[in-house]
């Protein structure tokens, strides 16, 4: 079993590789805000970077940074009132999630 430990301001989060994978998978979903993962794993978006940045490759971060950058899905303040859901509607269930299914 691999785990990472992340440490800001004197508090350690360590997680699972079962975890990082599905941060991981959240962080590079479109539809998925920084927000959610912070409510499921409480790791704020600053310290998302920092583990995509420690667990990608140096061109696959640049591409994911590029890509979420501004993107009004990742950042729920650049979104519109309307979306209210962490996920697109028509996604799969996902076990192991925090979040009740609805």
């Amino acid at each position: 079993m691999t785990a990472l430990s992340l440490t800001s301001n004197k508090t350690t989060l360590t997680f699972s590789e079962r975890e990082l994978d599905r941060i991981i998978e959240m962080a590079w979903e479109d539809r998925t805000p920084f927000e959610a993962i912070a409510f499921q794993f409480g790791i704020s978006e600053p310290q998302i970077i920092k583990l995509m940045r420690l667990e990608m490759k140096p061109s696959s971060f640049k591409r994911w940074r590029k890509r979420v950058q501004g993107r009004s899905t990742k950042h729920r303040y650049l979104r519109t009132d309307g979306v209210t859901r962490f996920k697109c509607s028509r996604q799969r269930q996902i076990t192991g999630n925090k979040i009740a299914k609805r």
